[in-house]
């Protein structure tokens, strides 16, 4: 299963694609939409669902997942962030994508163990739980949320991914237990 995080933004979007496959993660791809600063809100909106448009349309995802929408610094940040978000959700929609919300805590947790962690955190994680770096701190956080959506955080009980809950826990246990493993073997045993 090929699962799209979207970190959404109006500066910047950041998305990450990966590949859920017999309780193993696969990077597939990361990068962000970002337009230029000059353009007009509107116009800046267009360039973002035609960067996620060509994304879906490269990478085939087969879900896709989105942060819920946070308390911002002001009204006008919650807003312009929510148009940034909408947009994601409609290109999800038009390319017939179920959407999963997933909140940042829950997306923290389900990638660095704890809600409360910091951005450094989880960017680490995602790096050694895909074996890669991500292009920026917008795309880090987008594949986290495609990994958090993997883990079935943040969703209802008799909503998941898969054959079931515990099975893609598990999975996601064996992906965090091979990545710490494989970054062992790679420092010859040092931490």
């Amino acid at each position: 299963m090929r699962l799209l995080g979207i970190d959404p933004g109006l500066r910047s979007t950041g998305w990450g694609v990966i590949a859920y496959d017999d309780c193993r993660l696969r990077h597939i791809a990361n990068g962000a939409i970002q337009p230029k600063s000059s353009l007009a809100d509107a116009d800046r909106l267009g360039f973002i669902f035609n960067g996620l448009d060509a994304v879906i349309a490269e990478h085939r995802p087969d879900q896709a997942a989105i942060e819920q929408i946070f308390v911002a610094k002001s009204a006008a940040s919650a807003l312009r962030l929510g148009m940034a978000r909408g947009v994601g959700l409609l290109v999800c929609g038009i390319n017939g994508l179920a959407v999963d919300e997933i909140s940042a805590r829950a997306v923290k947790k389900a990638v660095a163990g704890t809600g409360a962690a910091d951005k450094k955190q989880v960017q680490d994680m995602v790096t050694r739980l895909l074996a890669v770096t991500a292009e920026n701190a917008d795309a880090a956080d987008a594949l986290a949320i495609a990994i958090a959506a993997s883990n079935d955080a943040g969703k209802p009980a008799d909503v998941g991914l898969g054959s079931g809950k515990g099975e893609i826990a598990a999975g996601l246990s064996s992906a965090i237990a091979a990545a710490i493993a494989r970054d062992d073997v790679s420092n010859g045993g040092k931490k």
